[in-house]
C-alpha cells in the first residue's frame, strides 16, 4: 500500500472516528480533531511538486478483482496533483471557517464532520484512480455524501429539496458515465486509465467510440453542471456556506472538470468532443452569467456565477483538444495554449469562488440576510469583508492586477486563435466563439460589480437586518483573507504556478510521452500591448459597468425568469408526472393481496425461466450415470411430498407450520443420507428457528377460517404451483444432466487444505474461496434484521391530523410475553441451554477442520436464546442477557469487513487470508488462521440477526 492509497483511505477513517471524538471531548469543537488531517495531505502533495515538475509520477496498487482488470490502482501526475492541492488546501480553510460558522451547541457537528471527511475522502480517489471503475465508485459516493452536506439541515424543506435534485442528476449522469467506461473497456480491453491513454490510435476507428464520448460527457457535464444540466446547482444553495464554498471552489462541480481533462488524450483530435465541449461549454457561460445578474440572493447569485466559470473552463479544454488536429507541428502548441488557459483559470476560480462564497457566508451570519435588497452600506461596519469581497469580485470580472484578469485575457486570445482551425467546420461557426463569450463577460463584469456595491455601498438599510451588522471573528476572516491574498499574488506573480503546476498539468493532458520541460513552456505576463484582447477587456468594462448601471432600472435585467419557462420548473413538472404515473402503476399491482403479489412472481419466473430454456432448447434429461433410489431415500421422498401436499388441507395454521416443519426435516435426513453433515446441522438449526418464529408470528394473527373457494380459484393456484415445480425440476434435471465443464469440486478438494489451511471443504469455501458472497449474505442478513425491527418496533404515534410526530412520538407496544408452565421444560432448559451453547463455540472453533462453521454456531447459539425465551418469556430473558442484538449484528459486519480490508496490508487483494502453525506456550503446535476472525464475524452476525428477530416478533404485542 502507498503513501497515495493512505490519503484516499485516512479521511474515510477520521469519518469512523470523528463520533467517538465527539463523546470523548464534548466541549472541543469538532472541527479542530479533523482540521489537521487536510493540512498535512497538503503539505505531503507541495512536498511531491518537485518530483511531478521533473515528469515522475507516484503510484500505487491493490490488486481487488484482478480477473476483471480492477485494481485500487492510484498514481499522481501533474492534473492528479493539481485537483488534490485545490481539495486539500481549500478544504483545510474551510474547514477552519466551518468552526467559527457552525455553532456547537446548535448544530449537530459530528454528523457534519463525518460528511466532510466522507466527501473529501470521495473527491480524493476520484482525482487519485488509475482505474475506471474506481473511479466510478469514487464518483457516485461524492454524490450521496454531497446529498448528505446539502441536506444538513434536514428540518428545512428547500434543503431536502436541493439535496434530491442533486443526487438525481449527477447520478443519472453517473450512470450514463459508467455506460462509457463499460464501452471504453469493450474498445480497449483494460479499465486502467494510464493502459486506456496507450491505445489511444486504435480507438478512434471503432464503431462504439463516439457513443462512448457521448456517455462520459453526459457524466462530465451533469457533474459539473453544465447547460442544461445546471439545474441541481442554486438549489444546491441551502447547504451551509462552509459546503457551498467547498463544493463550488474546488470540489464537487470541479469533478465534471477533471473528467474531461482526464480523458481529453483519448477523445480530442475528433470534431465530435470539440464542438461539444467547447460549444456546451460557451453556452453555458453566457447564460450562467445572464442569469446571475438577475438574481436577488447573494449565494445563487455565485450559483449562477459558478455556472458561468464552469462553461468558460469547459470551452476552454474543448478548444484546447484542437491542437491533437495537429500533432507534431508548431500549431500543436498554439492551439494547446487554450489548455493552459483553462488550467490557470481553474486555479483562480477556485481561489476567487472560495474568497467569495465565504464573504457571502460572513455577510448572512453578521446579518442575518442574504436578500441582496436589504442590504447597502455594510463597508463601513464590514470593512476587511468588503476588501475580501472586493478582490474576489474583481478577479472573478477580470480586472488587472488581478488572477482573474491574466486568465481572462488568455481566453479571448485562445478564442481569437480557435477561428484559424481548418477542421471541424470551425472557419464557418468560430467567428461566434468570441462574440458569445465577449457578451457573456460583460455580464460577468456586471454581477461583479452587483455583488460588492449593492452590498457594501449606497445608503445603509440597517433596519431591515435581523441582526445589527458587524465584523466577523477572526477565525472566520482568516480563510477568505488567504484566499484573497492569492488572488493578489496570482496576478502579480502568475509564473509563479507556471512552471510547478501549469506546466505538469499540461504534459497530463496533452499526452504525448515527453517531459513537460521539453514541451510545454508556460510563461504568462501582465502586459501584452495594445492588442485585440486588451480592447476586447476595455469594452467588457464600459458595457458592463452601463448594465450594472441600469440594473435597478431595466426590467429585462433585472426581472428574474418565470419559473414556467425554466429548466428547473420542467424538472419540477417532469417529477411531478412521474410521480402521478407510477402512482397510477404501482395501484394497478398493489392490491394489498398477497396471494396477487406470489402470482406475479411465480408466473414472472415461469415464463422468463421456462420460455427462455424452451426458446434456447436447453430443457435435456441424461439418465446415463444416475444413481438408484435406495429404500431409505423413497421412505423419506414419500414422507416430503406428503407433508408438502397436506399443508393446504390442514385445519389449523399449527398444523400447516408442523407440517412445514416436517418437509425441512426430510430434507435433513436426506442430506444426512447424502454425508452431508454441515448441511444436515444447518438445515436442522435453520428449521427449528423458522417454525419457532412462525409460532411466534402466527400467534398474532386470528384464528384461521376455512372458507368456501371457488373452484376456479383452486384450479388457478394448482397450475401456478404445479407449472413452478415443473419448471425448476426440469432445469434442475437439465443442468446436472447436461454439464459442459468440469466439475469445480474437484478444485476446492484438492486445494481446501493446501490454500486455506483447513479440512473441512464446506467452511473453507464459505470463509475463503467464496468469502464475499458470505459477506454479502450477512450483509442482508443484517438489513433484513433491521427492517423487521423498523416494522414491528419502531410505532409513530399521529396527531388528530394523521401527521407523524417523529422520534419523540415513539411508544414501544411491549408486552410480558408468554412462557411455558412446563416445570421440568423449564427446569432442564436451564442445563440444555449451557450445553448447546458450548457446543455452539465447538462448532464454531472448529468449523475449520470439521463439521461446523460460524454460519452453524450462531445458529446453534440463537436455537439456544430461543429455548430459552420459549421457556421464560421474551422480556426476562432479554433483561437477563442484557445484550443489543442490533449492535452485535453490526460488530459482527464490522469484523467481517475489517478483516477483509486488512488484506490491503499485505498488498493482496480484498478478503485474501493466510494460515500459519505456530508453537504455543502449555497448547503445542497451533493453526492460526485468519479466516476464523472473518468467521467470527460471520458467528456474531448470525446471532444478532436471529436474536433481533426473535426478541421484536416475541414482544410485539
Amino acid at each position: 500500500m502507498s503513501v497515495i492509497h493512505f490519503v484516499i483511505i485516512l479521511p474515510f477513517l477520521f469519518a469512523l472516528i470523528v463520533p467517538i471524538a465527539n463523546k470523548i471531548l464534548p466541549k472541543v469543537h469538532t472541527g479542530w480533531f479533523v482540521l489537521p488531517l487536510p493540512i498535512a495531505i497538503f503539505v505531503l502533495l507541495l512536498s511531491m511538486i518537485p518530483s511531478i515538475e521533473n515528469g515522475s509520477e507516484i503510484s500505487g496498487s491493490l490488486p481487488w478483482i484482478p480477473s476483471l482488470g480492477i485494481g485500487f490502482d492510484v498514481y499522481v501526475d501533474g492534473l492528479s496533483l493539481l485537483f488534490g492541492l485545490l481539495i486539500a488546501g481549500i478544504g483545510s480553510l474551510v474547514l477552519l471557517y466551518s468552526i467559527y460558522y457552525l455553532d456547537k451547541s446548535k448544530e449537530k457537528l459530528s454528523y457534519f464532520y463525518v460528511y466532510l471527511m466522507l466527501f473529501m475522502g470521495a473527491m480524493f480517489g476520484l482525482v487519485l484512480s488509475d482505474n475506471l471503475m474506481v473511479l466510478y465508485a469514487f464518483w457516485e459516493l461524492t454524490s450521496i455524501s454531497s446529498f448528505l452536506l446539502i441536506a444538513f439541515w434536514d428540518r428545512r424543506e428547500r434543503s431536502r429539496y436541493g439535496a434530491l435534485k442533486s443526487m438525481v442528476v449527477t447520478v443519472c449522469g453517473g450512470l450514463a458515465m459508467f455506460a462509457g467506461f463499460a464501452l471504453l473497456y469493450v474498445m480497449s480491453g483494460t479499465f486502467g486509465i494510464r493502459e486506456l491513454l496507450e491505445t489511444i490510435p486504435q480507438l478512434a476507428e471503432h464503431k462504439l467510440f463516439i457513443t462512448a464520448m457521448l456517455l462520459v460527457l453526459a457524466g462530465a457535464f451533469t457533474k459539473s453542471a453544465q447547460f442544461p444540466f445546471h439545474i441541481w446547482l442554486p438549489d444546491a444553495m441551502e447547504a451551509p456556506t462552509p459546503v457551498s464554498a467547498y463544493l463550488h471552489s474546488a470540489t464537487m462541480v470541479k469533478a465534471g472538470i477533471y473528467l474531461v481533462a482526464r480523458l481529453s488524450p483519448v477523445f480530442s483530435g475528433h470534431a465530435v468532443w470539440l464542438w461539444m465541449v467547447s460549444g456546451v461549454g460557451l453556452l453555458t457561460l453566457i447564460y450562467g452569467s445572464y442569469r446571475a445578474i438577475k438574481q436577488t440572493d447573494l449565494k445563487a447569485l455565485l450559483a449562477f456565477s459558478t455556472i458561468s466559470q464552469l462553461g468558460l473552463i469547459m470551452s476552454l479544454l474543448g478548444m484546447g483538444s484542437a491542437a491533437a488536429f495537429y500533432p507534431g507541428t508548431s500549431q500543436y502548441l498554439f492551439f494547446a495554449k487554450a489548455t493552459t488557459a483553462a488550467i490557470f483559470h481553474l486555479i483562480n476560480h477556485a481561489v476567487f469562488k472560495g474568497a467569495l462564497f465565504m464573504a457571502v457566508g460572513i455577510v448572512d451570519h453578521e446579518t442575518g440576510t442574504r436578500d441582496i435588497r436589504k442590504l447597502g452600506g455594510l463597508m463601513a461596519v464590514m470593512p476587511i469583508t468588503f476588501t475580501i469581497t472586493l478582490l474576489g469580485a474583481f478577479s472573478m470580472a477580470g480586472i488587472p492586477p488581478f488572477g482573474g484578469f491574466l486568465s481572462k485575457e488568455m481566453f479571448f486570445t485562445a478564442l481569437l486563435q480557435i477561428r484559424e482551425l481548418s477542421f471541424a467546420s470551425m472557419q464557418l461557426w468560430g467567428s461566434l466563439f468570441p462574440i458569445v463569450a465577449w457578451v457573456a463577460s460583460v455580464f460577468t463584469f456586471a454581477y461583479s460589480l452587483l455583488l460588492v456595491f449593492r452590498t457594501f455601498s449606497g445608503k445603509a438599510q440597517f433596519e431591515k437586518l435581523e441582526k445589527k451588522p458587524h465584523e466577523a471573528p477572526l477565525g472566520m476572516l482568516i480563510p477568505p483573507l488567504v484566499l484573497a491574498s492569492l488572488v493578489v499574488m496570482f496576478g502579480l506573480f502568475p509564473n509563479l504556478l507556471s512552471h510547478t503546476l501549469i506546466e505538469p498539468a499540461m504534459a497530463a493532458i496533452h499526452f504525448t510521452g515527453l517531459q513537460p520541460q521539453e514541451q510545454f513552456m508556460v510563461s504568462i505576463d501582465m502586459w501584452h500591448g495594445w492588442n485585440t484582447e486588451l480592447y476586447m477587456t476595455i469594452g467588457v468594462a464600459i458595457v458592463g459597468t452601463a448594465i450594472f448601471i441600469l440594473q435597478r432600472r431595466a426590467a429585462w435585467v433585472s426581472k428574474p425568469l418565470t419559473n414556467r419557462v425554466s429548466l428547473s420548473g420542467a424538472y419540477d413538472d417532469g417529477q411531478r408526472l412521474l410521480d402521478n404515473v407510477a402512482g397510477r402503476l404501482t395501484r394497478l399491482y398493489m392490491t394489498g393481496s398477497v396471494r396477487h403479489y406470489l402470482i406475479y412472481i411465480f408466473l414472472f419466473l415461469v415464463l422468463s425461466l421456462g420460455l427462455t430454456m424452451w426458446l434456447e432448447g436447453a430443457f435435456a434429461l441424461n439418465t446415463e450415470g444416475m444413481a438408484t433410489t435406495s429404500f431409505y431415500e423413497a421412505v423419506v421422498i414419500g414422507a416430503l411430498v406428503l407433508s408438502a401436499i397436506a399443508v393446504p388441507f390442514a385445519n389449523s395454521r399449527l398444523m400447516a407450520i408442523i407440517l412445514t416443519g416436517m418437509a425441512g426435516y426430510m430434507v435433513t435426513l436426506f442430506f444426512v443420507i447424502f454425508r452431508a453433515p454441515d448441511l444436515a446441522l444447518t438445515q436442522l438449526i435453520v428449521e427449528t428457528v423458522s417454525v419457532a418464529l412462525f409460532l411466534l408470528c402466527f400467534y398474532h394473527l386470528p384464528k384461521l377460517k376455512k372458507e368456501l373457494v371457488r373452484l376456479p380459484f383452486k384450479v388457478w393456484n394448482l397450475l401456478i404451483a404445479a407449472s413452478v415445480g415443473a419448471v425448476m425440476t426440469l432445469i434442475a434435471l437439465s443442468a446436472s444432466g447436461s454439464r459442459k465443464f468440469e466439475s469445480i469440486s474437484d478444485y476446492f478438494i484438492e486445494n481446501s487444505y493446501k490454500l486455506a489451511g483447513g479440512k473441512n471443504i464446506v467452511n473453507v469455501i464459505l470463509v475463503d474461496f467464496r468469502g464475499f458472497d458470505t459477506m454479502l449474505e450477512i450483509v442482508v442478513l443484517g438489513i433484513a434484521s433491521y427492517g423487521i425491527y423498523a416494522l414491528i418496533r419502531l410505532k409513530v404515534k399521529e396527531d388528530e391530523n394523521d401527521r407523524p410526530l417523529g422520534h419523540d412520538g415513539m411508544k414501544y407496544d411491549v408486552y410480558a410475553g408468554i412462557r411455558s408452565n412446563d416445570v421440568i421444560l423449564r427446569t432442564v432448559a436451564k442445563l440444555v441451554v449451557v450445553l448447546v451453547l458450548i457446543y455452539s463455540m465447538y462448532l464454531f472453533y472448529m468449523g475449520h477442520h470439521h463439521s461446523g462453521g460460524g454460519f452453524i454456531g450462531g445458529l446453534m447459539a440463537s436455537a439456544a436464546l430461543l429455548l430459552l425465551a420459549i421457556t421464560n418469556g421474551v422480556d426476562k430473558i432479554a433483561r437477563i442477557v442484557r445484550v443489543d442484538f442490533k449492535r452485535l449484528t453490526a460488530i459482527g459486519i464490522l469484523i467481517a469487513l475489517l478483516t477483509g480490508t486488512g488484506s490491503f496490508l499485505a498488498n493482496v487483494p480484498f478478503l485474501s487470508h493466510t494460515f500459519g502453525y505456530f508453537d504455543i506456550p502449555l497448547l503445542g503446535e497451533l493453526e492460526l488462521a485468519t479466516a476464523t476472525l472473518f468467521d467470527l464475524g460471520v458467528y456474531l452476525t448470525v446471532i444478532g440477526v436471529a436474536s433481533t428477530i426473535l426478541f421484536t416478533i416475541g414482544r410485539d404485542k
